[in-house]
């Protein structure tokens, strides 16, 4: 069997694994291989077949790696920060660990700066960490 069908079988091979993986990666690496089988095709050594399969391998795969990067979304802030919450009772004063009322349940939250500490004291999210609500007495911006 020739050699650039050794190549295009791979690439074929390589595509079709693509198609069932969705990473993109195979792709690159099926193209490599069509492009080896071109250069087997044309009569270069094996040697030559090899590097620039490797070559168009190395820098597709760089491509797709900055492509990723380039077309990645910024994280959404979530959307309760700067929603308001009502004190519904503390937890431990001390630790600034209370439970608030939002969204008509009662949610553990840890209160940043200054409060009065009374029931019924308006507070406002400005993060989330896990299932904690990190609130304030002004809005954040």
């Amino acid at each position: 069997m020739e050699t650039y069908w050794v190549w295009i079988i791979g690439g074929i091979a390589l595509v079709v694994a693509e198609l069932m993986s969705g990473t993109f990666y195979l792709l690159v690496l099926g193209i490599a291989a069509f492009v080896a089988g071109g250069v087997a095709w044309f009569g270069a050594p094996f040697l030559a077949q090899v590097v620039v399969a490797g070559v168009i391998a190395v820098a597709g795969v760089f491509w797709i790696r900055s492509r990723r990067h380039a077309l990645a979304t910024p994280d959404m802030a979530p959307l309760d920060v700067g929603q308001p919450v009502t004190l519904h009772a503390w937890v431990n004063q001390a630790d600034r660990a209370a439970r608030v009322m939002y969204r008509d349940a009662l949610w553990d939250a840890v209160i940043d700066g200054e409060a009065r500490g009374e029931a019924g004291e308006i507070f406002y999210i400005t993060r989330i960490d896990g299932n904690t609500l990190r609130v304030a007495k002004h809005r954040p911006a």
